[in-house]
């Protein structure tokens, strides 16, 4: 490992690549501290201590706690993320953008365009209302967040916030372009990464102080490894399909005639199915906040708070039903058969055409449950781990750290990982020098 690392000082383009994605990271993490003008920065620290649980808590695990403190980054680059799943969505339905889909990279390019255009006018009309918010919210001691309100602080916090989101994305593709990794899924890592250091200190300073057992916390640790092995099992686990090629003779020269395979993902729909699932789950405590005098809604809320059996139940249920349906969505079985029947592919023993999809889509519906099953289990895993910690050894653990134990930052740190990892290791054996596995583990590496 430590030889891996030297060799990737001794590539000059790949200690390039990294130096200046760990610059622009950078930036990103200082503007994620920039205030936005207007704000009583304590009282919103006030108000977020307790809306922890609610889709203002989710929002601000994406954008690395940029949200609670109302900085210029804000809004991070879940807008262009909202575009860019809506515009994959339009994709399915829409024949405009089902054509641009398969026109190549002139299509990608006016797909990137609308995205861009979209995510300035979903960060408009997001900023616009958190201005809203912002003004109507008080800390739980009654001092007002905002202390001057007005259309200028409006207009001020829309610009602000748009600005630095716009600012955000061009980070994002200046990473992709330049370093190393998917630039924007690194803003959205290094976002839920920044947290792990703080959430550490928590867990060491309630040892220092006794309140928490030494082998329970190693216990702890232990299952917190076992967690991400088996999210790496799973964000790796593929079921290959066999598919021939028949010979084709174009003038003097042969084509085809090879074997390959089609990788079906267990986990197609990475971690988006999670994400729906929290934004639907959140919302009774969400609205609760804003009925605090209203015993019937309270009520409510409690049979969906994050630690009930009712609220696994359900939330485990709809991310198996949005796991089918996400993968349903990017991957067309049909298309697939369509475009291996054009360059005379098949699969032995299955006829091109209807019978090679429904077999391709009989294969997907099988393997997609028990990554659905898994990625419900790995969701409710944190709230599982704050309840029967206290059950078990009588010790609370803290919200911030039982998120590393699963759920959506646990899966998107995994995923961006190994796709990062996965270009490093691509460009060490362009270059001839070793990788991190020997063993070629990685998908990317042959």
């Amino acid at each position: 490992m430590l030889k891996s690392f030297q060799s990737i000082v001794k590539i000059p383009e790949l200690r390039r690549k990294l130096l200046f994605t760990l610059a622009i990271l950078a930036v990103y993490r200082i503007g994620g501290h920039v205030p936005t003008p207007g704000i009583d920065s304590k009282a919103l620290g006030e108000y977020f201590a307790s809306a922890q649980n609610t889709l203002f808590g989710l929002y601000d695990m994406f954008v690395g706690g940029a949200f609670k403190k109302a900085t210029i980054f804000a809004l991070g680059i879940m807008p262009y993320i909202s575009a860019s799943i809506i515009f994959q969505l339009l994709g399915s339905v829409i024949p405009y953008f089902q054509k641009l889909q398969k026109e190549g990279e002139e299509g990608r390019k006016k797909i990137t365009q609308y995205t861009r255009y979209a995510t300035v006018l979903l960060a408009a009309m997001q900023s616009y209302g958190v201005s809203v918010f912002l003004v109507n919210l008080r800390s739980p001691s009654g001092v007002p967040v905002v202390p001057a309100p007005g259309w200028g602080f409006r207009l001020l916090t829309m610009i602000t916030i748009t600005s630095g989101t716009i600012f955000i994305m061009w980070l994002g593709e200046q990473i992709t372009e330049h370093g190393i990794g998917n630039g924007i899924s690194l803003i959205i890592f290094v976002g839920i990464i920044a947290r792990l250091p703080n959430a550490i200190m928590v867990e060491v300073k309630q040892l220092m102080a006794g309140n928490r057992q030494i082998i329970p916390e190693v216990l702890l640790f232990v299952v917190m490894v076992l967690v991400v092995a088996a999210v790496v099992f799973i964000t790796q686990g593929q079921r290959k399909i066999p598919v021939q090629y028949a010979k084709r003779v174009v003038g003097r020269k042969v084509y085809g005639g090879q074997s390959t395979h089609i990788p079906l993902r267990v986990n197609t729909a990475g971690v988006i199915p999670i994400i729906f699932a929290q934004a639907i789950m959140f919302l009774p405590s969400t609205i609760a906040t804003f009925f605090q005098q209203s015993e019937t809604i309270q009520n409510m809320a409690a049979y969906f708070s994050y630690q009930s059996p009712i609220y696994w139940f359900f939330y485990g249920l709809i991310i198996v039903f949005f796991t089918y349906f996400y993968t349903a969505v990017i991957f067309n079985p049909v298309d697939l058969a369509d475009n291996m029947k054009k360059y005379g592919g098949f699969i032995p023993g299955i006829r091109p055409g209807k019978r090679t999809s429904d077999y391709i889509d009989n294969i997907l519906t099988r393997i997609t449950l028990p990554g659905a099953i898994f990625l419900a289990f790995i969701a409710v895993m944190p709230a599982m781990v704050i309840r029967f910690s206290d059950a078990a050894f009588g010790m609370s653990v803290s919200r911030s750290f039982s998120q590393f134990f699963g759920g959506t930052g646990l899966l998107i740190v995994v995923g961006v990982a190994l796709d990062t990892l996965q270009q490093v290791e691509s460009h060490l054996l362009m270059r001839h020098y070793d990788g991190f596995l020997k063993k070629g583990k990685l998908r990317g590496r042959r």
